[in-house]
């Protein structure tokens, strides 16, 4: 081998290096995730971590894919699933119920966003643009896949809640089980599976003795209000 050839075989080698090592720094740093708890509750009464969400969410895409109305790059609706909580990481998880004033929602975006921002720099302009990209997908909405990455964030949440003992249930999350359709209504097989899983939020309440009657009337003096 040449004295060229052996140089940028070294080269390539250790540039390889450099970026394992960003990766792996970032696959640690992304372990803590399966720590990071959400305010949803499994069956067994533990706590979901931000982890758990991000596994189901991934399952869901790969099973409900050939039912969605449009065809899907498959493989970019998962890494945007994957990466979309990594935030997550360093601003940690933030119920939406705890987010309703303009400053709250825009200090919740600018933690977020200066942790994606970590990310792009330690994992370089490669990959790192590359998931910072997918991040401003998904939060953008705008595409076909974005859409549905969003809409299974929230229709994971609703079936988590439904596994759940109702005791954990805040009024709010009663309220929101009437509040899928926004998310959903682009898509026929996604508002069905929405209208599935209202049904299965309404009967759980109704079975707990809670009036799905006065739930509505509570969103509907919200709305009056708005």
């Amino acid at each position: 081998m040449s004295n060229v050839a052996s140089s940028f075989t070294l080269t390539r080698l250790s540039f390889m290096e450099r970026e394992l090592k960003n990766i792996l720094e970032v696959l640690t740093l992304a372990e803590r995730l399966k720590s990071e708890l959400r305010h949803s509750w499994l069956s067994d009464g533990r706590q979901e971590s931000v982890a758990e969400h991000t596994w189901r969410m991934a399952l869901m895409a790969v099973l409900l894919e050939p039912y969605l109305d449009e065809e899907v790059d498959t493989a970019h609706l998962l890494k945007m699933i994957l990466i979309h909580d990594l935030v997550e990481i360093e601003a940690g998880d933030m119920p939406a119920f705890t987010v309703l004033t303009e400053e709250a929602k825009a200090l919740k975006h600018q933690k977020e966003l200066q942790a994606i921002e970590n990310l792009r720099e330690k994992l370089g302009v490669g990959i790192g643009q590359h998931i910072y990209e997918l991040w401003q997908e998904f939060e953008a909405r705008e595409t076909y896949e974005a859409k549905v990455a969003n809409a299974l964030d929230k229709l994971e949440v609703r079936l988590q809640h439904n596994h759940a003992d109702i005791k954990t249930w805040l009024e709010v999350e009663q309220e929101n089980v009437f509040k899928m359709g926004d998310h959903t209504a682009f898509d026929s097989c996604l508002d069905q599976l929405k209208d599935l899983i209202q049904e299965q939020g309404v009967q759980k309440m109704e079975n707990a003795g809670i009036s799905t009657t006065k739930v509505l009337a509570r969103i509907a003096s919200q709305n009056a209000l708005a």
